[in-house]
């Protein structure tokens, strides 16, 4: 089974290694070979997202499934929420049967909240949490900010998605973050479900 997986190129740098290590204990034997296809800021849309799913789904070296994880939030209005990302990037790929869409609400840093404890450490501020459902922290005041203001409280910088979000994830268990976001749950068990093994429940 040969999965790819288009994401922006700041996402494949943060979360790759944690969710090929989280699948492969899940998958062992059965692990697919998954390629990462970073693009640089988001995903394309519309007539461009067709044709690269299209042409990475035909020909010699074509992958068995092409999976689009998108932000909700991206510095646009193309999207209202998950459901709505997801409708209207299957609609831009003409419902390829091959095509799996999938969206961070808001955005990737949603799935970076579980983790709150070891955000202050790194941040070196106390500063509480956004609240107990990562994914419903929205548009007006989105987690990727929420992250950025800590990281200024107390490093006095701002957060960065490349060299942070890595150092958050590191040697995490990827099931806290599951456990409380629906569209990561859904993302991984679209892998799970090509792979033919049981799903997350």
């Amino acid at each position: 089974m040969k999965i790819a997986i288009l994401v922006e190129g700041a996402t494949e740098t943060a979360f790759k290694q944690i969710l090929l290590d989280f699948l492969k204990l899940r998958l062992q034997q059965q692990m697919p070979r998954l390629q990462f296809i970073p693009d640089d800021g988001r995903i394309p849309k519309e007539e461009r997202l067709r044709r690269k799913v299209e042409n990475l789904l035909t020909g010699r070296d074509a992958f068995d499934a092409v999976i689009a994880l998108t932000d909700v939030y991206t510095g646009t209005d193309d999207f209202k929420d998950a459901a709505d990302a997801k409708d209207k990037m299957k609609m831009w790929v003409a419902n390829n049967s091959n095509f799996y869409p999938h969206a961070a609400q808001y955005d990737f840093e949603a799935w970076l909240l579980p983790y709150w404890p070891t955000i202050q450490r790194l941040a070196g501020h106390n500063k509480s949490a956004p609240g107990d459902l990562p994914e419903q922290v929205n548009h007006n005041k989105s987690p990727s900010y929420h992250i950025k203001e800590i990281f200024e409280l107390g490093k006095k910088r701002s957060y960065s998605k490349t060299r942070d979000a890595a150092k958050i994830l590191k040697n995490q268990d990827l099931m806290i973050s599951v456990s409380q976001c629906p569209e990561l749950k859904a993302f991984i068990n679209t892998i799970l479900l090509l792979c033919e093994v049981n799903l997350i429940p």
